[in-house]
C-alpha cells in the first residue's frame, strides 16, 4: 500500500504538468493557427504516441527489467516539455512540443504499470490502480486550475513556465522513491517465482492468450468514439461557449469526476471483473451530446461525464490487463495493449474532428455507433476464463 501511495503522489505531482498543459492545448493551438482538424489530428497522434510507442517500451522493460530507469526517462521528458511550450513561437514547435510530452508517458508508462501491478497482487490489483488513478486525477485537478489563474493573470506563457515548478518536484519524488524500493516485484509471488525472476536472462515467449487479444479489440472499438479534450476544448474556444481562462476549468471538473470514477470502477472490477468496465461505454455515447453544445451547463455536465469515462479508461482498463498475460510478459502485454488503444483513439480523434467541421448529427452518430458496437464486442468476454472465477 505504501508504495503505491508513494507512486501516485509522483504521478499527482507529474499531472499538476502535464495536465494542465493538456487543459488548454485546443485552445493555444487555435491562437496559433490551427484548424479543428489539425487539433484532432495534433492531440490525437500525441495520444497515439503516449500509446503506440508503449509497444517497444513494454517489451524493452520485459527484456531488461529496467523499470526504474524506464520510468525515470520517461517523468524527465515530460516536465521538461511542457515548460518549454511557453517558447513556442510556431504551431508546428507547440506540436512538436505536445509530441514529446506524450513520448514522456510512452517511455515510462508499461514499467510504471508493472511495478504497480507487482505492488497491486496482494492488495487486489482493482484497488491500487484506482489508487494510484485518483491521486494521479488529484494533480490533474490542481493542474488546470493553476493554469486558469495564470492565463487570467498574464496569459498562456506564464501558465506553461510555472509548471515547471511541479515537474521538478516530481522528478525529485520518483529519484526519492527509487532508492527507497529499487525492486518493488518482490511484492508479487508469481513475479517473484516465475520464470522472469532474478533477472538477467531472456523473458521465455509466452503466448498471450486470445481473451486479451479480444479485450484489446474491445477497448480499441470503445476508444475511437471517444473524444480527447482537445477536440472539446477547442469547440468551447471557437464557439465562445466559455471564458478561455474558464476551459481549463472544465477540464479540472473532468479530473475530478475520473478520480471518483476510478476509485469507484477499481472496486467493482475487484468484485465481479471485465463487466464492470461496461459503464464506461454509455458514458462516452453521453458526451458529444453534453460537451459540443453551447449551453453552458450541459458542458459542465458533460465535462464530468468525459472525467468519468477517461477515469475508468485509465485505471481499470489497465488493472485488468495484469489479469489477462502471463506475469513474465506483463510489460509487452501493456505495450500491445496501449499500442491498440492508442491507434484507435489516434484515427477516432481525427474523425470526430473532422465531422465537428461538418456536422454534429455525424459525429453524435459515429460516437454512439462505436459504442454500441463495442457492446457487442465484449459479449464474448462475459464468458469466464479458464481458472478465474471473475469476468
Amino acid at each position: 500500500m505504501g508504495f503505491v501511495l508513494a507512486f501516485g503522489m509522483v504521478s499527482m505531482l507529474a499531472d499538476v504538468v502535464y495536465e494542465g498543459a493538456r487543459s488548454i492545448t485546443g485552445p493555444y493551438l487555435a491562437t496559433l493557427g490551427a484548424s479543428a482538424v489539425m487539433v484532432g489530428f495534433i492531440t490525437g497522434f500525441g495520444e497515439a504516441v503516449a500509446l503506440v510507442l508503449r509497444l517497444g517500451a513494454g517489451s524493452l522493460a520485459d527484456r531488461t527489467r529496467k523499470y526504474w530507469p524506464l520510468t525515470i526517462a520517461g517523468y524527465a521528458l515530460t516536465v521538461t516539455a511542457v515548460p518549454l511550450l511557453a517558447l513556442a513561437s510556431s504551431l508546428w514547435q507547440a506540436a512538436a512540443l505536445v509530441v514529446m510530452e506524450r513520448f514522456g508517458k510512452a517511455v515510462r508508462s508499461p514499467a510504471r504499470d508493472t511495478m504497480l501491478s507487482h505492488a497491486g497482487a496482494g492488495m487486489g490489483r482493482g484497488k491500487a490502480f484506482a489508487i494510484h488513478e485518483a491521486l494521479d486525477q488529484s494533480g490533474a485537478l490542481l493542474g488546470p486550475l493553476i493554469m486558469g489563474l495564470m492565463i487570467a493573470v498574464s496569459g498562456f506563457q506564464l501558465g506553461f513556465g510555472v509548471l515547471a515548478i511541479p515537474g521538478a518536484l516530481a522528478l525529485g519524488a520518483v529519484l526519492l522513491l527509487r532508492r527507497a524500493v529499487p525492486a518493488p516485484e518482490r511484492f508479487d509471488a508469481e513475479a517473484s517465482t516465475g520464470p522472469a525472476a532474478g533477472g538477467g536472462g531472456p523473458v521465455p515467449r509466452v503466448p498471450l492468450p486470445a481473451r486479451f487479444w479480444w479485450y484489446s479489440a474491445f477497448t480499441a472499438v470503445s476508444m475511437s468514439g471517444f473524444s480527447t479534450f482537445g477536440v472539446i476544448s477547442y469547440h468551447l474556444e471557437v464557439e465562445n461557449v466559455v471564458p478561455s481562462a474558464l476551459i481549463p476549468v472544465t477540464y479540472a471538473v473532468s479530473m475530478g469526476a475520473a478520480a471518483l470514477a476510478a476509485l469507484a470502477s477499481g472496486a467493482l472490477y475487484d468484485r465481479i471483473g471485465l463487466r464492470g468496465l461496461l459503464a464506461a461505454l454509455p458514458l462516452t455515447a453521453a458526451v458529444p451530446f453534453l460537451s459540443f453544445t453551447t449551453a453552458p451547463a450541459l458542458v459542465w455536465t458533460g465535462a464530468v461525464v468525459w472525467g468519468a469515462a477517461l477515469g475508468i479508461h485509465e485505471s481499470t482498463l489497465r488493472a485488468a490487463v495484469a489479469d489477462l498475460v502471463p506475469a513474465a510478459r506483463r510489460g509487452t502485454g501493456y505495450g500491445l495493449f496501449t499500442a491498440v488503444y492508442g491507434m484507435a483513439w489516434l484515427a477516432g480523434s481525427t474523425i470526430l474532428g473532422a465531422l465537428y467541421s461538418v456536422s454534429l448529427p455525424a459525429l453524435i452518430a459515429f460516437t454512439v455507433g462505436t459504442q454500441l458496437v463495442a457492446l457487442i464486442a465484449f459479449i464474448p468476454l462475459l464468458k469466464p476464463a479458464p481458472g478465474r472465477q471473475r469476468g
